[in-house]
């Protein structure tokens, strides 16, 4: 195997992506605003909830749970009549609507139980699904203090201190962030793989290929270092620029042994890619063939659950791919800080994992090319 000739393969590479325009608008907008919309977006959190009350109490304990209701999960609350809720609400103003009837205080250091009415727009479903909760433990918890103050209740035992180590405030941007990075490696380690393979066969150069001395492994590794060389770049400025310096976003340990990871997953995925386009052939038939791939590696190596929370044969399964192991090695090192000594096991996972797709698709593309 002759090195110059992989370098000279994979600067030819190089230079077909860059004359490729829509291949190079995915690779900005996945290493950039796709972390940030990924960031940001965080459907699963409540964020300026819109929220109306009517107070017709207006005692020292409603006006409690008023104040209670401050950013980020909600706009501070507008004070409405009870006439109003029914046509804030059709015009889309409001998306929850607290009703405290009168008496409530009174009621409750009564001993009753006086009911609030809380109305919700469900038309807005990833607010109302969240916000309902929110709102019962927020008005619970503010009933509860006020009761056990005014009865002077003694102090609880025991007392459960909750802190989070990573996350204090449990932004789910942070760690939307960082999982976008980690998605965007293993979706472009597959895409440019295959489609420089594919576009090889389109554009007629794989049969110019074939009349020079170069041999199938070399075809192979000169795409592996090219496209992983640019994956492995954007990865690098996503993770320091847009990550840690747009985003503000900490990172717990080294950037350079998470590159470190980075650099054997994409030796894995880009084998991986070229084997798919070697079964598809087409550009159509990849994009198919991917969307089959990618969106279980995606949703079961642990990316978007726990795999704790997943049967043990799926758990088990998905230890034979690539980026179960890197998700893994990726969240001990940027969440908690870990080193080489305590992710070496996924290092050498993915340099088994990574040698076996080679193998078989330098075997698949050998065959292909004859």
């Amino acid at each position: 195997m002759n090195a110059r000739t992989v370098l000279i393969l994979g600067i030819k590479e190089l230079r077909g992506l860059l004359r490729d325009p829509i291949m190079l608008v995915l690779i900005v907008y996945s290493f950039s605003l796709s972390i940030w919309t990924s960031s940001n977006a965080a459907p699963e959190a409540l964020a300026n909830a819109a929220l109306s009350i009517v107070d017709e109490d207006q005692s020292h304990l409603s006006s409690r749970i008023v104040s209670s209701f401050y950013p980020p999960w909600f706009v501070p609350p507008t004070m409405i009549t009870a006439a109003e809720i029914d046509s804030r609400m059709d015009a889309g103003q409001d998306t929850f609507a607290l009703h405290i009837p009168p008496d409530f205080e009174r009621d409750v250091l009564a001993g009753k139980t006086p009911a609030v009415q809380l109305s919700i727009d469900a038309t807005r479903m990833s607010q109302a699904f969240t916000g309902g909760g929110y709102i019962q433990q927020i008005v619970t918890a503010e009933v509860s203090e006020y009761v056990a103050g005014y009865r002077s209740a003694p102090d609880p035992p025991v007392e459960l201190a909750l802190r989070a180590r990573y996350n204090p405030s449990l932004d789910p941007g942070w760690f939307g962030a960082i999982t976008s990075v980690i998605q965007s490696i293993t979706m472009l380690s597959l895409v440019l793989t295959g489609a420089a393979l594919i576009r090889e066969k389109e554009h007629g150069t794989v049969e110019h290929l074939l009349v020079m001395p170069v041999t199938a492994a070399e075809i192979m590794l000169s795409k592996i270092w090219s496209m992983g060389l640019v994956v492995l770049l954007g990865s690098g400025f996503a993770l320091v620029v847009v990550v840690q310096g747009l985003l503000a976003v900490p990172v717990q340990g080294s950037v350079l042994l998470f590159l470190a990871g980075a650099v054997l997953m994409l030796f894995a995925m880009t084998a991986l890619g070229i084997f798919m386009a070697t079964v598809a052939g087409t550009m159509p038939q990849f994009a198919l063939l991917m969307m089959l791939v990618l969106m279980p590696l995606q949703v079961l190596s642990g990316a978007m659950t726990p795999r704790e929370s997943m049967p043990e044969i799926i758990q088990t399964i998905m230890l034979a791919a690539p980026n179960t192991h890197f998700i893994l090695l990726s969240q001990a090192i940027l969440f908690r800080g870990a080193g080489i000594e305590t992710v070496w096991p996924q290092f050498l996972a993915l340099a088994v994992i990574g040698t076996v797709l080679f193998r078989l698709a330098l075997r698949r593309f050998r065959g292909f090319l004859r």
